[in-house]
């Protein structure tokens, strides 16, 4: 597995995404970057937190959920808890909700505004264990970069 410069893709996203202020546009583009720069993957991508429950946003990858219920599943509880998962393996996790079966890892990211969740980054992995503790801090390096240039 190549080795990703999160700093280098940070500092991408940062110019990007300065002075875009469309969500969707940018959630899109974001999910696009991740898919074409981490290696072993098979989803990428946004759901947004509406009424207590995650709808599927923009995303690249194979067709998927559509509504995930706050607190189930990996990308519920990163969204309920306001905590980043990192999941060796999707099989062990209680409650994981198999969206696409070739999944084996998981890391889910909450995206905030003002402290507040609404979304969470979820990216899947065909691989057991694909993300380390390196990986979430890269990961969430990032995602606070993409927040900065659309919230700031």
């Amino acid at each position: 597995m190549t080795s990703v410069c999160y700093d280098t893709l940070a500092r991408q996203t940062e110019a990007l995404f300065a002075g875009e202020d469309n969500l969707i546009a940018a959630m899109a583009n974001f999910s696009a970057l991740i898919n074409e720069n981490l290696e072993n993957l098979n989803w990428a991508g946004f759901y947004l937190v509406e009424h207590e429950q995650l709808i599927l946003g923009p995303f690249q990858g194979k067709v998927a959920c559509t509504r995930i219920p706050m607190g189930k599943g990996v990308c519920g509880t990163a969204a309920h808890t306001n905590t980043t998962q990192r999941v060796a393996d999707v099989h062990q996790f209680e409650g994981h909700i198999a969206c696409d079966s070739a999944s084996n890892s998981e890391i889910v990211i909450p995206m905030r505004r003002d402290g507040k969740v609404i979304a969470v980054l979820d990216i899947d992995s065909p691989l057991l264990n694909r993300f380390d503790q390196a990986d979430q801090n890269g990961l969430e390096l990032v995602l606070k970069t993409l927040e900065n240039a659309l919230f700031a």
